[in-house]
């Protein structure tokens, strides 16, 4: 679907889990001194204004990245937020970054960048902010299924739908199969939303039948507003970089004590 505008919610407390746990893998593969290549399926704009009238009218960043920072959730020296201080310095104090600009902020020059966002605005868009990378305006698994394995092997692919349609929930295992049988070196990280229904159950249930070994976090939330149905958010990771449990579960008891 071309509807979803990532820009209503950027910066919320899932987007706060999901970028914890991106910057800390990120950080972790970008100390070896080997290239990798970073992939995305569905990147997005790339870049935010947490003062602009989408961000404003749904109140989810204040409740987010905003409070969070406030509160001191995460340490100075956490992967996320050196990167959004970094970001924030060459791009404004009211932004928030993506996930392309905040794997952007630990990669390398000799390491290898394809995004792929199918919504024409968003395109557009993320094409102003990402002269690293390879865009490809075109389904993000077709994208995936095409450059999978990479050059480098090394690597890491993020994939963030934005589970408008039901069906994605049970396609998203194939795809991932698929993936991972050409790819089986990469870091292949999936994002969830947990609705009120817990649609993402059967779909995360096959994902673990498939990757026992695979990392899952998952956090709860209050709803962002009344009546809204995202009450949590999922992270599952496919070869997840050492580290990356140990900070999963300290998310985990943060959102568990604080959200």
């Amino acid at each position: 679907m071309l509807s979803y505008q990532h820009a209503y919610h950027a910066g919320n407390l899932a987007d706060l889990h999901k970028h914890a746990l991106l910057a800390t893998a990120m950080d972790y593969l970008t100390r070896k001194d080997k290239p990798l290549s970073y992939l995305e399926t569905h990147a997005g704009r790339g870049l935010y204004r947490l003062d602009g009238a989408e961000a404003l009218k749904t109140g989810e960043a204040a409740a987010g990245i905003e409070r969070a920072a406030s509160q001191g959730w995460l340490p100075e020296d956490h992967p996320l937020m050196r990167a959004l201080t970094a970001i924030r310095s060459s791009r404004g104090g009211n932004t928030y970054p993506g996930s392309p600009l905040i794997a952007a902020h630990f990669l390398r020059p000799d390491d290898r960048v394809h995004l792929a966002e199918l919504h024409p605005a968003e395109h557009a868009a993320l094409s102003t902010v990402t002269g690293f990378a390879t865009l490809h305006q075109r389904d993000g698994f077709e994208m995936a299924q095409a450059v999978c394995p990479p050059t480098p092997r090394r690597g890491m692919l993020l994939i963030d739908p934005s589970f408008e349609v039901k069906a994605d929930y049970a396609a998203i295992p194939r795809h991932i199969a698929k993936i991972a049988r050409k790819w089986n070196v990469g870091v292949i990280a999936l994002w969830y939303p947990i609705l009120t229904d817990d649609r993402h159950l059967p779909m995360v249930r096959d994902l673990m039948r498939d990757h026992p070994d695979a990392l899952l976090s998952e956090v709860r939330f209050p709803p962002a507003r009344p009546g809204h149905s995202m009450v949590g958010s999922g992270m599952w990771v496919v070869n997840p970089p050492w580290g990356l449990a140990d900070e999963a579960a300290r998310l985990e008891t943060i959102f568990a004590e604080r959200a």
